[in-house]
């Protein structure tokens, strides 16, 4: 069965166009400033077994998304499954936390782009600005943000199609930059600089694999698409679970080729140990700059497919009427939410201007975010599998009710990572503000739609789960 043609989106994304759209978000940039610190942390061995071990963890809660995905294929994802599994106000905030994760990445990314540009052409900064948290800000350095900014906004506006050809093809050229620093280190490197194979224990272990869960978060973005797939149901949870093991088996392999590159002596001195792996293994600065570039690739995949998450997830909100009208719009000729496009945009455009630091902030509260709306999605998985056993699932996990209680567990422990006593909790008070100011926030909007709309909301989410039936 193919996924219905009476939806107001343009359907046009194929199997390739959604695999590339959940890679590209789940890669980004990470794999390129943080692959040395992971191998300093728990070795060589020691941080590839961190991925396979978070790759698994993972893989749980990326079942639950990919059955109620192909159950439910529709344009919000998790605030539509939440609502079917336990209640209008669970879903509220399951879709108004993860929306907060959405903006938080498309904001950073419009803070890394500009850092990036820093390792191709060192001390461009000019003209400064102010100072915020720390981090000074240099109106050279905001430009080149602002601008990537207003060009994905663009891309996002006049289509999901140009938008999933952007992803597709800086994928690809993120998948080159990987695939020469791979096959560079099984040639060029040395099995000796991969020792030490493991180094600070468990405790070095763990270091990393708490880290793993946020390296894979973008797999999720393939629901808030859901509408503008051309693909049968069933595909829709096999790509999904396929990208995530794809992210998994990448992370590995690039752990595997900077540890092959570089010496521990060389490692711990390193900046950017990816790039400078790439330089060790073929003689030159120019290869360093070539990995530099598939990050810059990264960024751009990210940058895009937060951007349609977020837009997407803001629309079916305001359609089931939590949010402001305007919001559920659909452009008459592209076919995109325009106004909720636009919003994200704006949010992206600005993040420049406020520096670094409190980026960071807002990424790691935006994470916590996304973290509790797992937890809310693998809830409504099970709670389904006990109180909808006939809902037709085209994609049905085995064992579900098993695969159900441990991803709640799993998400369960990934939220308790943020809390006090925590080695990855949340700074108190910049970070907590964050969250508790976007949850007052949406308790004014919730109170504010429940006042205006009564249980509209009830009745518009009931219709949207109920289509496919």
């Amino acid at each position: 069965m193919f996924l219905s043609q009476d939806s107001g989106f343009a359907r046009v994304l194929s199997r390739r166009d959604v695999l590339a759209l959940a890679f590209g978000a789940m890669i980004g940039w990470g794999w390129v400033v943080l692959a040395g610190s992971w191998i300093r942390s728990a070795g060589s061995f020691g941080a590839m077994l961190a991925f396979l071990i978070g790759g698994i963890l993972v893989v749980f809660v990326g079942l639950t998304y990919a059955e109620l995905a192909s159950a439910m294929p529709k344009a919000g994802g998790e605030l539509l499954y939440s609502y079917r599994g336990l209640g209008v106000t669970p879903s509220f905030i399951c879709a108004w936390t993860i929306v907060l994760g959405y903006i938080s990445v498309v904001s950073f990314e419009a803070v890394a782009l500009p850092t990036v540009v820093e390792y191709l052409f060192p001390n461009y900064k000019q003209g400064y600005l102010w100072t915020i948290a720390g981090w000074d800000v240099y109106a050279s350095w905001a430009l080149v943000g602002i601008i990537g900014s207003i060009i994905i906004c663009i891309v996002n506006y006049v289509g999901i199609k140009m938008a999933a050809f952007m992803q597709t093809v800086f994928t690809i050229i993120i998948a080159a930059g990987g695939i020469m620093l791979i096959t560079g280190s099984l040639f060029n490197g040395s099995t000796a600089d991969m020792e030490p194979l493991f180094t600070g224990g468990m405790a070095g272990l763990f270091s990393v694999v708490i880290m793993t869960p946020f390296m894979f978060v973008g797999f999720d973005v393939i629901p808030q698409a859901a509408e503008e797939m051309d693909i049968p149901y069933k595909t829709i949870g096999r790509i999904l679970i396929i990208s995530v093991l794809m992210a998994a088996a990448w992370y590995i392999l690039i752990i595997f080729g900077v540890s092959r590159a570089l010496s521990p002596a060389e490692l711990e001195n390193s900046g950017l140990a990816t790039a400078d792996a790439m330089a060790a293994l073929f003689g030159g600065a120019w290869a360093g700059k070539i990995l530099v570039l598939a990050g810059i690739a990264g960024i751009i995949t990210s940058w895009n497919g937060f951007y349609i998450g977020a837009s997407r997830l803001i629309y079916a909100m305001a359609q089931a009427k939590m949010l402001p009208d305007f919001l559920g719009k659909l452009h008459p000729k592209y076919k995109t939410p325009h106004n909720a496009v636009i919003l994200v945009g704006i949010l992206s455009t600005l993040a420049p201007l406020f520096g670094r630091k409190m980026l960071v902030w807002l990424v790691d509260a935006g994470g916590m975010g996304v973290v509790v709306a797992y937890m809310a999605v693998a809830l409504s998985f099970l709670v389904l599998r006990y109180k909808e056993p006939d809902m037709p699932r085209p994609f049905t996990v085995s064992n579900g009710k098993l695969v159900g209680f441990i991803a709640v567990l799993l998400s369960l422990g990934m939220a308790i990572m943020y809390l006090p006593g925590s080695p990855s909790a949340l700074v108190w008070p910049y970070e907590w503000a964050i969250i508790l100011g976007w949850l007052a926030l949406g308790v004014v909007f919730y109170i504010v739609a429940r006042s205006r709309h009564g249980n509209a909301a009830d009745v518009l989410l009931n219709e949207k789960v109920r289509e496919n039936m």
